[in-house]
């Protein structure tokens, strides 16, 4: 399946809270679609499905690059959930995103196509580049750039910096000092149901 490009406020009326994906919220207390108010038992695997979808949508990630990240995730020594978790927060996209620079992540990711965004003095326009710590993130020396930044960093954001980003609003340069924690990541998840989503498959 490729990246959802349709409404976003329904999925986030089906799916809950979505930080990186909208913005907007809606009125309407029933669930999308037309049995939204019909009372239903979730199964165990519709749980996790749910889960699994909550973490495609807010960030923006097509099926195979969740799958992939998982399977890099399984590599690595430690809990899979949490360190799936840390490697998408860790994208250069969320990174924009969690600065503060951009007002959700496909808005984040279209200042990192569009070559606005330099890394260690370096335009990088792929948004899954992996941040590390030590990277400086800086603006493009150019107007537009700058004025585009401005502009976003007005919009109203998520409240708090994660402690292992810094950032100076006048300069505009960010640092990454380290990985993310568990309990900085926004995004209201259970990591565990995914694992088992697709341990499961």
């Amino acid at each position: 399946m490729s990246r959802y490009t349709g409404p976003k406020l329904k999925i986030s009326r089906r799916l809950g809270d979505l930080p990186g994906l909208t913005r907007k919220k809606s009125h309407k207390t029933s669930a999308a679609g037309e049995h939204g108010n019909q009372i239903r038992k979730s199964s165990e695997y519709s749980l996790r499905l749910e889960e699994k979808q909550k973490l495609r949508f807010n960030y923006g990630l097509s099926e195979r690059q969740l799958v992939k990240n998982i399977k890099i995730a399984k590599k690595v020594q430690g809990s899979t959930g949490i360190i799936l978790l840390q490697i998408l927060e860790m994208r250069l996209d969320n990174t924009i995103f969690r600065l503060g620079l951009a007002p959700t992540i496909p808005a984040a990711r279209q200042l990192v196509n569009h070559e606005h965004i330099l890394v260690n003095n370096s335009i990088v326009s792929i948004c899954s580049y992996q941040c590390k710590p030590g990277d400086i993130i800086t603006i493009k020396n150019k107007n537009s750039s700058i004025e585009l930044i401005k502009k976003y960093m007005n919009f109203p954001g998520l409240l708090n910096i994660p402690n292992h980003l810094e950032f100076n609003k006048e300069s505009l340069i960010a640092k990454v000092n380290g990985i993310i924690d568990r309990e900085w990541i926004a995004l209201q998840i259970n990591e565990l149901l995914i694992i088992e989503y697709y341990s499961r498959k």
